[in-house]
C-alpha cells in the first residue's frame, strides 16, 4: 500500500513540477505522469546503478557532483520511453531530476514506515 502512495505522491510531484516549476517539461495528462514516474522508477533501478558504476573514476574526482549530472540524464531517457512526457533539453532534464529527487526524498521523510 505504501509503495502504491508513493507511486501516487510521486507523479502528482512530476506532474507539479511540470506545470509550475520547471518550463522545458511537459506532460498531457495525469495517467502520463503515472507512466512517467514508473519509468523514472524502473530506469533509476536498472539503468542508473550500472551508469553510477562505469562513471565512479569522474564521479570521484568531481567529489560525487556528477552524480547530479547520471540523474538528469537517467530523467531523460526515462523522458524518452514514455510518451506525453517530453523534456526539452539536459538543463530541464537537470533541474526536473534535482526537484523530483527532493519531491522523493520529502515523501520519504513524510510517509510513516510499517513495522515488520
Amino acid at each position: 500500500m505504501r509503495l502504491l502512495i508513493r507511486w501516487l505522491l510521486t507523479a502528482a510531484a512530476l506532474f507539479a513540477i511540470a506545470y509550475y516549476i520547471v518550463p522545458g517539461i511537459r506532460l498531457d495528462n495525469f495517467g502520463a505522469a503515472l507512466v512517467a514516474a514508473f519509468a523514472i522508477g524502473i530506469v533509476n533501478l536498472l539503468v542508473r546503478p550500472i551508469i553510477m558504476i562505469l562513471t565512479l573514476p569522474v564521479n570521484i574526482i568531481t567529489l560525487g557532483l556528477f552524480t547530479l549530472v547520471v540523474n538528469a540524464l537517467m530523467f531523460w531517457l526515462a523522458a524518452s520511453f514514455v510518451s506525453g512526457f517530453f523534456v526539452a533539453d539536459f538543463s530541464a532534464a537537470f533541474w526536473g531530476a534535482l526537484c523530483i529527487s527532493v519531491a522523493s526524498w520529502f515523501l520519504q521523510i513524510i510517509l510513516p514506515r510499517q513495522c515488520g
